[in-house]
């Protein structure tokens, strides 16, 4: 098995120096000594000049079979690879035990003096300065260390959000700032898993189910027909009526269940609909830091003002407030443009620094615009896989790469967030910073599928944890349920995905227990099985038992051994040449080619960890005939689109997650081969293979009304012709 830091780029290389960048617009290494695992590289040697924008992966190092895969580039042909080092921990500090919250924060209580008087340094920021960009530290280095004291925060709260606050049908009043105790007996619920599902037809969205917690009354979802309706703070409302105009139709279906504190999962986002999804979920990750602060300013006023013996709980144990997890940083960059431009501040801290280490210049954007539209999104710009980067708001500054515990938002890839958490059996590790979540963002889910799911778990699985110190933390602020290790039923979840998937099905079950309720989207697809091109193509669907997941695997290698190797021996004996095989997951694709290694067969392997001599020879041999069958998998075809020319028949010993991979794989390259006379089009054929376990991924090929039949009719093999 993979280590669970394996990026599948190139492996961990320890020791000094800095690696060169990763990913378009990495950024060579700097400096002396090995990263952090925490914080990233603590080298302190300045950026070398030479900014890389190759996107080939590293050889592996430290595995055989990596899990997970970082984006590459669409110039098939490119022969560069990049070399990396990768964060190694050299902490020392033990790691101690998170048992009995209650005995933890006494002591913390005990040894530290509780002040209740704000700080009244300000500092004045007149322009957006440009030395901390120049600084000689690794970005990630914010992640590390204690919060930096309260020095800048212009903090008087106006009168006009003073009365903003006040609103208690504001449904962040109800679920944050003052839930009731009939609200809050929901969490029992909501820890036993027990919850009461509606069915849903949402205007331009379709199916959904909402689930409640057992006996409680949903959460009112009126209806959001402007933006005066989503109870917005005052300076955010004017800056995303001009970025976003009127809601749109999908806004408006979702802003009932989003700004009512419910989670969220969508298994319909595409490249048209992407826009208004990020400023949805920007304008309300502002709206909850900007309330959630105002909210602290204010009680510190009164209690400046008034009693010491006030109790007011307002807060968690730490700052961070809102969790963001994208696939690439050119993600990243497209959601801080979009919280730039919602914020309207008047200085940025450090934003030349953030420009210069996650976006490349527009001239030097390599891909083809032959690639899919879905490709461009994802892979343009600087699209590494390892980043992470704090920003932290005051009334007048959006500062970014503030440490992670004086930060509002962290934005963050998987990898980014498992290096800085560190793993079991580390000397030293830190997701204290994730104590106090209370929204996580999870955008391109489906994008995130294709790195490493295991960082994605590992990182819910520390989230609202009773932290392991207090870092300066008032406890007598401390709302109860933070106290009470219950700070998990109340955090909102918000996950956007072009699919769904057996993983993030998981993840809504055992990770999305809102109190509030949750609400996951069911769509309905028309398949597309008939929409290849126009080819006349005859498609047969063969179906295998298993009877369970974990068997599935070694079902499914049995059926293929038995039931298609002897056909595909048979053609190639008989003459056939283009014969594609391809393997979804990485993992089956090593233990076919290592079965194809003991036959008498001649063969070609294209995988995301194939050199690329190596996959042009594999190409070229397959197109000469010289290779007649060629194994392919579907993660190299999520990172390289390749187009591969000769196919004459395909066999599915797996289905695509994405469908559109089907359609560019048994119709695109087909198509293409009868286009060059190649191969007459009646003679074209697939073949797939499909248990009842891939009824998601069948789903999406053959459509909803189909899938049903295929999975449960008592014949296993289904034929279509279009």
């Amino acid at each position: 098995m993979p280590g669970p830091r394996g990026r599948g780029r190139g492996g961990f290389s320890r020791g000094g120096g800095g690696g060169a960048g990763r990913g378009r617009g990495g950024g060579a290494g700097r400096g002396r000594g090995g990263a952090r695992g925490r914080g990233g590289a603590r080298g302190r040697g300045q950026r070398s000049a030479a900014t890389h924008y190759d996107n080939r992966p590293a050889k592996r190092t430290f595995d055989d079979i990596p899990k997970d895969k970082a984006p590459i580039s669409d110039d098939e042909e490119s022969a560069a690879s990049e070399s990396e080092s990768e964060a190694e921990s050299d902490d020392d500090e033990p790691e101690g035990p998170t048992t009995k919250p209650y005995n933890a924060l006494l002591q913390s209580l005990k040894e530290s003096k509780i002040n209740h008087e704000p700080k009244n340094k300000r500092r004045k920021v007149d322009v957006i300065t440009e030395k901390e960009e120049e600084s000689d530290f690794d970005e990630e280095e914010a992640a590390e260390g204690e919060a930096e004291p309260e020095e800048d925060e212009d903090e008087a709260v106006e009168e006009d959000e003073d009365e903003e606050d006040e609103n208690p049908t504001d449904p962040f009043e109800q679920h944050f700032g003052s839930p009731s105790a009939e609200y809050l007996k929901r969490i029992d619920t909501a820890k036993k898993g027990e919850f009461t599902n509606n069915k849903l037809i949402l205007p331009g969205i379709g199916r959904a189910v909402q689930s409640t917690p057992a006996g409680a009354e949903p959460v009112s979802t009126r209806k959001f027909d402007s933006i005066k309706s989503l109870n917005l703070k005052q300076r955010l409302a004017t800056p995303f009526e001009e970025l976003n105009g009127e809601l749109t139709p999908l806004q408006k279906s979702f802003s009932p269940y989003i700004f009512s504190y419910q989670d969220v999962q969508f298994a319909g986002r595409t490249v048209s609909n992407a826009d208004e999804l990020r400023r949805m979920y920007c304008i309300h990750a502002l709206n909850h830091v900007f309330k959630t602060r105002d909210r602290v300013l204010k009680d510190n006023d009164k209690l400046k003002h008034g009693n010491d013996d006030l109790e007011l709980r307002d807060q968690g144990f730490t700052r961070p407030k809102v969790l963001m997890i994208l696939p690439t940083r050119n993600s990243c960059v497209k959601a801080v443009d979009t919280l730039v431009a919602l914020a309207a501040v008047e200085q940025q801290e450090n934003k030349k620094r953030f420009t210069d280490g996650y976006a490349i210049p527009e001239d030097q954007e390599r891909i083809s615009d032959s690639k899919p539209e879905d490709f461009k999104e994802l892979f343009s710009g600087n699209h590494d896989d390892l980043f992470r980067v704090g920003v932290k708001f005051t009334r007048k500054t959006m500062k970014f790469f503030s440490q992670f515990y004086n930060s509002d938002i962290i934005l963050a890839s998987p990898l980014g967030l498992r290096m800085a958490i560190g793993d079991e059996g580390d000397k030293k590790r830190d997701f204290d910073f994730l104590s106090s979540i209370e929204l996580v963002i999870m955008d391109q889910a489906d994008a995130i599928l294709q790195q490493n799911w295991d960082h994605v778990m590992h990182v819910f699985n520390h989230l609202n944890l009773i932290p392991k110190d207090s870092h300066g933390c008032d406890f007598g602020r401390v709302r109860s349920w933070y106290l009470d290790a219950n700070a998990r039923y109340l955090r909102q979840t918000l996950v956007f995905s072009a699919h769904g998937s057996p993983e993030l099905n998981s993840l809504f079950s055992q990770h999305m227990l809102n109190i509030s309720g949750r609400l996951k989207t069911q769509p309905q697809y028309d398949g597309v099985i008939n929409d290849i091109g126009g080819l006349k193509l005859l498609q047969i669907f063969t179906r295998f038992n298993a009877a369970n997941p974990m068997a599935e695997p070694d079902a499914r290698f049995k059926f293929f051994r038995t039931a298609f190797v002897p056909t595909i021996q048979r053609n190639v004996s008989q003459g056939a040449t283009g014969i594609l095989v391809f393997v979804s997951s990485y993992f089956d694709f090593v233990r076919v080619r290592n079965f194809f290694d003991g036959l008498d067969l001649s063969f070609g392997a294209i995988s995301e960890e194939t050199p690329v001599p190596d996959v042009a020879r594999a190409r070229s041999h397959f197109l000469s005939g010289r290779f007649p069958v060629l194994l392919y998998t579907g993660r190299a075809h999520h990172f390289r689109r390749y187009e591969i020319r000769g196919v004459k028949e395909v066999y599915c010993y797996s289905l695509p997650e994405n469908q559109a991979f089907y359609k560019e794989i048994v119709g695109g390259f087909l198509t293409r081969s009868v286009g060059e006379g190649r191969v007459e089009g009646g003679r074209c054929k697939a073949r797939v293979l499909f248990s009842k376990w891939d009824a998601m991924k069948l789903e999406r090929v053959v459509g909803t009304e189909r899938v049903r039949v295929m999975c449960n009719e008592v014949g296993d093999t289904f034929e279509f012709t279009n």
